[in-house]
C-alpha cells in the first residue's frame, strides 16, 4: 500500500492548466452529489466526502459554493456516473470513473485514450476485482504510533497505518472514513494531506522504463478528458 497519494496530488496541482481542470471537475462532482441528496454536507455524507477531498486539493470556496447553490436552485444539467475498466502496457490495470452528459462521447474518448497508448478497454468486472474501495487519510506532524493511539482511544479500526516520507497515511474501510477524521479532529488535527475514498490496487506492479513511459502517457490522456473524474491503477510510478 505504499503508493504516495500526496505526491500524486501535488504533481497534478503543480500545473496551472491542470489546476483549473481539477477545479472544474470538482465543481461538477459537487453539483451532482449535492443534487442527488441534500445540499448540506452534514445531511449528505457523500457530499461531505467530496468536500473533504476538495479541501486537500485547495479548491477555492467560490467554486464549492457555486456548485452547491446551483444544486439548490435545481440545476437542469444531468450527469451519468460511469466506470470503465481496462488494461495498459504489460497487463497493467486501470479503473476510470466518469461523470458525463453524453455517454457515447465519453465511451469513445476513453476507448481512444486507451487504444492510442498501448492499452485497451475491458468489460465490466475485468479489473475491479483486483482493487478494494479504501478510505485514505494522511496527516503530518504525528508518528504512526501517535496516530494508532488516537484511533485506539476513539475505538476506530484501520486496515493499515504507514509512514510515508513526512506524512502518516491511514488506510481504512470506506465506512470508517468519517470516524477516522472525527477521531483526528477530536485530537486537534484538522488539516489533512489526503482525505478521500479510492479504489486501491491489492498489489502494485513495476513496469520497465519504456512501458512505464507509455503507461504514464496513457494515464495523462485519460485524466485530461473533461468527463473523467478519477483514474486508479496498479502501477508503481515512484522514482
Amino acid at each position: 500500500m505504499g503508493r504516495k497519494w500526496n505526491n500524486i496530488k501535488e504533481k497534478k496541482a503543480s500545473k496551472d492548466a491542470q489546476t483549473s481542470r481539477i477545479y472544474a471537475k470538482f465543481g461538477r462532482e459537487i453539483y451532482v452529489v449535492a443534487k442527488q441528496g441534500e445540499p448540506d454536507p452534514e445531511a449528505n455524507q457523500a457530499l461531505k466526502v467530496v468536500l473533504e477531498r476538495a479541501k486537500t486539493y485547495n479548491v477555492p470556496k467560490a467554486i464549492i459554493d457555486r456548485a452547491i447553490e446551483k444544486a439548490k436552485g435545481g440545476g437542469e444539467e444531468s450527469y451519468d456516473e460511469l466506470r470503465y475498466e481496462g488494461f495498459g502496457p504489460n497487463g497493467s490495470m486501470v479503473i476510470v470513473d466518469a461523470l458525463t452528459n453524453n455517454v457515447n462521447r465519453t465511451a469513445s474518448d476513453v476507448r481512444a485514450a486507451f487504444g492510442k497508448n498501448g492499452g485497451n478497454m475491458g468489460v465490466s468486472g475485468s479489473v475491479s476485482y483486483m482493487f478494494d474501495a479504501t478510505a485514505v487519510i494522511g496527516l503530518e506532524g504525528k508518528s504512526s504510533d501517535e496516530v494508532l493511539e488516537i484511533l485506539m482511544e476513539a475505538d476506530v479500526d484501520a486496515r493499515d497505518i504507514l509512514e510515508e516520507e513526512d506524512a502518516v497515511i491511514v488506510y481504512a474501510e470506506p465506512d470508517q472514513f468519517h470516524a477516522v477524521q472525527a477521531a483526528f479532529k477530536e485530537a486537534g488535527i484538522t488539516e489533512f494531506t489526503v482525505a478521500e475514498i479510492v479504489m486501491l490496487a491489492q498489489s502494485d506492479v513495476t513496469l520497465p522504463e519504456d512501458a512505464k513511459a507509455q503507461f504514464e502517457k496513457m494515464i495523462d490522456a485519460l485524466e485530461d478528458l473533461d468527463d473523467v473524474q478519477q483514474v486508479y491503477h496498479n502501477v508503481d510510478l515512484s522514482e
